[in-house]
């Protein structure tokens, strides 16, 4: 396991949780994902918070960084959406379900699930 976060806070309490878990306090439009490939990568509460040009960008950059049938999984709403982020307090954005598909099947992955949790959270699960 490994993660990527750009708030010093939440890289803070990551590693109070897993002190022996590598972890990067950076921007995950601008990092090398420890120069790895991965078997798996979750994207919870993030992809919303990039501009519609960072999300677009870092769906092929997961693509890249997964291992031949490595699974991607990120949460953003179904509909094409904007709203500010009552955790962060930032602009959000969601592509929409459809523009998540093609964007996923554009950079070699396959959409294996779709669904939604009690929560109204919306997941989009692929595999390359």
């Amino acid at each position: 396991m490994y993660g990527v976060d750009a708030s010093p806070s939440l890289v803070s309490a990551f590693q109070r949780r897993w002190p022996h878990t590598p972890i990067k306090c950076e921007a995950v439009e601008e990092s090398a994902f420890f120069g790895r490939t991965f078997d798996a990568v979750l994207a919870w509460g993030l992809m919303f918070l990039l501009s519609a040009s960072d999300q677009r960008k870092l769906i092929g950059r997961t693509s890249e960084a997964l291992k031949a049938g490595g699974l991607l999984l990120f949460t953003s709403p179904a509909e094409a959406v904007t709203w500010n982020d009552v955790m962060t307090g930032q602009s959000s954005r969601s592509l929409g379900a459809p523009e998540y598909r093609r964007l996923i099947s554009s950079s070699g992955l396959a959409v294996v699930d779709e669904y939604d949790d009690e929560g109204k959270n919306h997941y989009l699960e692929a595999v390359k």
